[in-house]
């Protein structure tokens, strides 16, 4: 499918440039295909990764792209083809860039919903019944999409994280299972000590011609992504920490912020800012703009802009919104719904106070009491505060009662910094629209 939507493009680009013979030759075909063939070599393991984000695979997909670029050029160099126009390449990467990330995409919900469904899936075995165990059976089925279906654990002790009917005995009955039933891929969570264990269940997997898997036993308390490095012989993990420690990085998503706030507020203002401003001044006494003063990056405090949606009162900046709270105003009580109150922070990126997507900020009342109760809240400032953020995306928004609830926003908030991407900004950006038009629960 991947070649049937290649020459897909590159027939719609000979139908739009028929004028330039030298490009829809057979021998450019050939080239054409040919790159495209070491694009399938060198992404066949991305291809496989079932519990790919979609945000990932439209970075591969991309990735593929500039490969094959690069590829079709040095061949058209080699064999000599100089005429083919600017226009005509532009006309063909521009399909390219847009058709294979969206086959990509579509392929990847068709699997999810196949998976979903009970189909493609694997049958998998995990051998522990450590804490690591509970934890990668938690994470496959976490997502049913992934399709991975876990048919029989084994080990000497059985934690309650673990359902007791895929139990199957100890370490030493794993060969005679596999045997019998339909095993593609065994998970080893044991730490490195029980060395027998460990080359009796690779010689297992080897004889029985199933893939294994090494989890290593890595403290819940330290999350994000780990790359695989060695010294010598000797694997080592390191930590990816921060994407945006990195000065490219900070540049690509300090320019889009810039970009993406300009035309928010050339297209708001007019349409948005001036009504809502009279409908504000019409519904109770006060200011249009309502002024908090929130942490912000690196926990330096800045002053946060929102339009005003309730009525003038003392405990602003002391006690969080409720539902049904009678300060609201009756405009105010539609802005929170709709979010529309959150759009003045445009300005506040446009300022540096803030980014278009990340940690949402909060009350200075709030930093104080939750960096004492929680391990990691202070790690959320890494990164400027965003309008929208990928907790607020993935529903822990709103007040926090408990807390569990600003712990759960605290994990998302860090997973966002460890994993950020140009791509997951506007995953992000595309979830809240569409949250803000479906309504979300929690928006008040």
């Amino acid at each position: 499918m991947d070649f049937l939507v290649l020459n897909g493009a590159f027939l719609i680009t000979c139908l739009l440039q028929r004028e330039n013979g030298d490009f829809c030759s057979r021998i450019v075909w050939l080239l054409v295909n040919l790159s495209y063939a070491m694009v399938v070599l060198w992404f066949r393991n991305y291809r496989q990764v079932r519990s790919a984000s979609m945000d990932i695979v439209v970075l591969n997909a991309l990735q593929a792209v500039g490969l094959h670029a690069l590829c079709f050029l040095s061949m058209l160099f080699l064999v000599s083809i100089e005429n083919i126009s600017l226009i005509t390449y532009l006309t063909f990467y521009g399909f390219c860039f847009v058709a294979i990330p969206v086959w990509w995409i579509m392929t990847r919900v068709l699997l999810k919903r196949l998976r979903r469904s009970g189909r493609n899936f694997t049958r998998v075995v995990i051998v522990g019944t450590n804490t690591t165990a509970e934890r990668l059976y938690k994470a496959m089925k976490s997502e049913a999409g992934y399709g991975y279906r876990v048919v029989g654990i084994f080990g000497i002790d059985h934690p309650a994280g673990l359902p007791e009917d895929l139990h199957r005995g100890d370490y030493g009955d794993v060969e005679e299972f596999v045997k019998n039933e339909s095993v593609d891929e065994i998970y080893y969570t044991l730490s490195g000590k029980h060395e027998d264990i460990l080359r009796r269940i690779i010689r297992v997997a080897n004889d029985n011609v199933l893939s294994f898997y090494y989890v290593p036993q890595i403290s819940r308390y330290i999350s994000g992504r780990f790359e695989l490095h060695s010294m010598g012989s000797m694997p080592m993990l390191s930590l990816i920490c921060n994407p945006l420690k990195r000065t490219v990085n900070r540049v690509v998503k300090r320019t889009f912020d810039v970009v993406f706030a300009s035309l928010a507020l050339v297209v708001l203002v007019p349409f948005v800012f001036i009504p809502v401003a009279i409908a504000i001044k019409l519904s109770s006494p006060g200011p249009v703009f309502f002024r908090q003063t929130r942490t912000g990056y690196r926990g330096i405090d800045f002053v946060c802009l929102k339009f005003r949606t309730m009525k003038v009162n003392a405990d602003s900046d002391k006690v969080q919104a409720q539902q049904n709270a009678p300060r609201k105003t009756r405009i105010g009580d539609f802005l929170r719904r709709t979010s529309i109150d959150e759009l003045p922070q445009f300005i506040n990126v446009l300022k540096g106070d803030m980014s278009v997507v990340g940690p949402r900020p909060h009350m200075l009342k709030h930093t104080d009491e939750y960096r004492r109760l929680i391990g990691e809240y202070m790690v959320r400032h890494k990164v400027k505060p965003g309008i929208t953020g990928w907790a607020q995306v993935c529903g822990w928004r709103g007040p926090t009662v408990e807390l569990w609830q600003m712990e759960k926003r605290v994990e998302h908030d860090v997973w966002y910094i460890e994993n950020w991407s140009l791509l997951l900004d506007l995953k992000i950006i595309a979830r809240t629209v569409v949250n803000a038009i479906k309504g979300e629960e929690n928006a008040f």
